[in-house]
């Protein structure tokens, strides 16, 4: 039997980023409220409100007839429960232009990522172009160095001769943060090769380094200038890890387009919830986002078309694909297919802050209310203050006034002046401390398999979890 019996009324609708009010035994604080349809689950967590137990609808619920169950700590779980799930308030019908508009020209259309040369069309430029060309590949991703150590593969010579077999030639650097200015340097290395872009992948090792990620993003761009293309490429859910400094990569300075890892397959959910979650909470930083897609694992043609509609309806002007030593004839067949339709692509919605969230959300949007309401402070924790300035931000824009946030808040919050962070002081190291700490508390989608963590030479070097 279940530990908790959840109820609600008859006949309820609550549109997404409201609360639905819950009744039952045995409830708590933080348990886990999961809104499930045909094809998805999203959860988020229990909480207690003046009028009772309440839970906040995420963003990412499909509008329509959902199951609502609550389940608790040894995962026993309550009654399910039908309500209806009426659309985001305020937000637009159609998912035109929500992936953030055109990316630098290097990042447009579709790529492909090499992490072994050797072992991509046996390294063979004429081979790799024949393929790509064949497949609608304008630009490769070549691993050019891991940490402080450049990769011998990524050259001045292979630019060329990719340049001259028609094709865009850009660089990856897997970054660590234990010496973030010699990671600089690696980077600056294959930008001096010719790099036509350079794409920083960051993932587990650089959560709780937000003074390493600010002292790598001020000597890379000291080195190849303001304007040079960088990309992010990381975890696709920012929510499942609050103590990455995506605020920092992809803020001012930072890079200006955001790749995430969409591996469906690998992260569990399909290719509408992961891409769904992926778009919710990477929107807020203000860059064109150009997902990466899987062809390793022998994803379904199905799960590839869909993949490119989706994010077409979505309006994303560039995709790529991890990875070419992965991708089997099947897959690079797909690929060569005409583009889909684009899908029509509903506004999924924004991110749900509010009392008791934590992490690098929080932090941007901190860093967005504190030059306009004072008493904010970068502390990574949606505290008293940072409430009190969003129910302020909303009253002054005609906005529904709740204090958390959805998506007409989001979209005036982002209008303020922003207020960079100095990370490398001792004050700042207490935000960045916080945000690390709330990685385990954070709301997820129901439920994803553990983050994988491969070993090198597997094939799979990449992170590939959520």
């Amino acid at each position: 039997m279940p530990a908790t019996s959840a109820g609600c009324s008859a006949g309820v609708a609550v549109a997404v980023g409201r609360r639905v009010q819950l009744r039952g035994l045995r409830l708590a604080v933080g348990m886990r409220v999961t809104f499930r349809w045909a094809h998805g689950a999203v959860a988020t967590a229990l909480d207690r409100g003046r009028s009772g137990w309440v839970a906040t609808v995420p963003a990412g619920v499909r509008a329509g007839t959902v199951t609502l169950t609550v389940r608790d700590a040894v995962g026993r779980r309550s009654n399910p429960k039908r309500i209806t799930v009426l659309a985001a308030v305020g937000g637009p019908s159609t998912g035109a232009g929500l992936a953030g508009g055109s990316p630098p020209a290097a990042f447009a259309g579709n790529g492909m990522w090499i992490w072994e040369l050797p072992r991509s069309g046996g390294g063979d430029v004429a081979a790799i172009a024949a393929r790509a060309h064949a497949a609608g590949i304008g630009t490769v991703f070549v691993k050019a160095a891991d940490g402080p150590h450049p990769f011998p593969q990524f050259s001045a010579w292979l630019v060329g001769a990719l340049h001259q077999a028609g094709l865009r030639a850009c660089a990856w650097q897997f970054v660590y943060g234990a010496r973030p200015v010699d990671e600089a340097r690696a980077g600056r290395a294959a930008v001096t090769d010719g790099a036509d872009c350079l794409v920083i992948d960051a993932e587990t090792s650089y959560e709780g380094r937000y003074a390493a990620a600010q002292k790598y993003m001020a000597a890379l761009r000291a080195a190849v200038g303001p304007e040079y293309p960088l990309g992010l490429t990381s975890f696709p859910y920012v929510d499942y890890h609050p103590g990455l400094p995506f605020s920092v990569f992809l803020g001012p300075g930072g890079a200006q387009v955001d790749m995430p890892e969409v591996y469906w397959k690998e992260i569990g959910g399909g290719v509408d919830v992961v891409s769904t979650h992926a778009l919710i909470h990477n929107r807020i930083y203000g860059v064109p986002i150009a997902p990466i897609g899987q062809t390793y694992g022998n994803p379904s043609r199905a799960d590839l078309r869909r993949f490119r509609s989706l994010w077409a309806g979505w309006g994303a002007q560039g995709l790529s694909w991890w990875s070419w030593q992965a991708t089997d004839a099947t897959r690079w067949q797909v690929l060569s297919e005409p583009a889909p339709a684009p899908a029509v692509a509903p506004d999924p919605g924004w991110p749900t802050l509010g009392k008791g969230a934590k992490g690098d959300e929080v932090i941007w949007l901190q860093q967005h209310l504190t030059a306009t309401y004072p008493q904010v402070k970068v502390t990574g924790r949606y505290d008293t203050a940072t409430g009190l300035a969003v129910r302020a931000l909303q009253a002054a824009g005609g906005l529904q006034v709740t204090g958390t946030t959805d998506g007409p808040t989001w979209t005036a919050t982002l209008k303020l002046p922003f207020t960079a962070t100095d990370w490398t002081t001792v004050k700042a190291s207490g935000a960045q401390a916080r945000a690390t700490a709330a990685r385990s508390e954070m709301p997820r989608v129901d439920a994803p398999p553990a983050p994988r963590r491969w070993p090198k030479g597997s094939g799979a070097e990449r992170g590939h979890g959520s």
